[in-house]
């Protein structure tokens, strides 16, 4: 290990490149990690046009991270050794909150997250500091695992928790309004929870060509058809009992409602700008069609274990969801075919 390092630095929004830096110091009770893969976020793409109100620039982003414990810090009490292969999820819980304290740590008040707090994985080598390391949602990657594979682990755990706080289960009528990667993946899980019609729906004729090697029942561009009329007939008049909204529009959260089954249940996964975040949902329609509408965010520990094991014994293909690979040296380039919408999920490789 020499003295420094290739790290990707954001330094202000749509400003970014890979540099040299220094390696840094393993912290005490902490890992020193060498990044094996790292995928590239819908939530990455943001702060790079945008920036985050959690992250000071400059700063390395990127939490969807496998990587090799390389070394330990002093007083590190830990499990894990040198040479464990880690699945490296961003969240770190407090501990210490109500909800943590219930079990619901999905819900915690004070949780922290690599790449907001700390730095996160776009570079050779990152740290994970001792509460990370406590209280952090980390997993041993199975033997032979290809990492990454491994990096997926940190956005199906999400959507993991949404489908299971909806009850997605067999015989269900799921609409899934986004063909984004996030789109894909809940038209992946809808289907290994046992759901009998998935339903997907975008405005870009791209992603739906990229949804479409999943086999949905239906695609629906909504550019071009009435996406009402298109679900009520693939649903006897009823509309879907599952609502999944995986994008930023509010429109398509008021569409929901409209769509929706009787005593259905709308998944609102994707989180709305700032300055569009009071959508005009007819709430009488809520009332007299007894609809549910359910938010979610995060996970707690066990979905980002369910999500490893799915992941390893391929009842959930990462290879399929991966459209793209680059090195780490090639970012600004991976990135910007990220940026325009032309890649279904990026992973680089330092």
């Amino acid at each position: 290990m020499g003295e420094t390092m290739n790290a990707l630095i954001v330094r202000a929004p749509m400003d970014f490149s890979i540099e040299k830096v220094k390696i840094p110091q393993v912290p005490d009770g902490g890992l020193m990690l060498k990044v094996l893969a790292c995928g590239l976020c819908g939530s990455d793409l943001r702060t790079l046009r945008i920036g985050h109100r959690k992250v000071k620039f400059p700063f390395t982003i990127g939490h969807e991270i496998c990587a090799r414990v390389e070394n330990y810090g002093k007083e590190y009490n830990g499990s894990w050794k040198i040479g464990d292969t880690l699945a490296v999820s961003p969240l770190v819980y407090c501990g210490k909150c109500d909800f943590c304290l219930n079990g619901e740590y999905e819900l915690c008040s004070n949780y922290k997250e690599i790449a907001q707090t700390w730095p996160g994985g776009f570079s050779e080598y990152m740290t994970l500091p001792k509460e990370a390391v406590e209280r952090g949602t980390i997993l041993l990657v199975p033997k032979g695992m290809n990492p990454a594979h491994a990096t997926i682990v940190e956005p199906l755990s999400s959507c993991i928790n949404a489908q299971e706080k909806a009850n997605v289960s067999a015989g269900d009528s799921v609409l899934i309004i986004g063909a984004g990667p996030i789109g894909t993946l809940h038209l992946e899980l809808a289907r290994a929870r046992g759901a009998s019609q998935v339903i997907v729906a975008d405005i870009s004729d791209d992603r739906l060509k990229l949804a479409s090697s999943y086999q949905p029942d239906l695609i629906v561009n909504t550019q071009k058809q009435d996406l009402n009329a298109e679900v009520l007939k693939a649903t006897n008049g009823y509309g879907p009992g599952v609502i999944i909204t995986a994008n930023p529009d509010p429109a398509t959260q008021v569409a929901a409602v409209e769509i929706a089954r009787k005593g259905g249940r709308i998944l609102i996964f994707g989180g709305l700008p700032k300055d569009k975040e009071t959508p005009g949902i007819n709430m009488n329609t809520v009332h007299y069609n007894a609809l549910h509408l359910i938010g979610t965010t995060i996970f707690a520990p066990w979905h980002n274990k369910t999500a490893l094991e799915l992941l390893s014994s391929g009842g959930i293909s990462a290879e399929k969801f991966i459209s793209h690979q680059f090195k780490l040296t090639e970012f600004v380039e991976g990135a910007h075919l990220a940026l325009e919408g032309k890649a279904r999920k990026i992973v680089f490789i330092p």
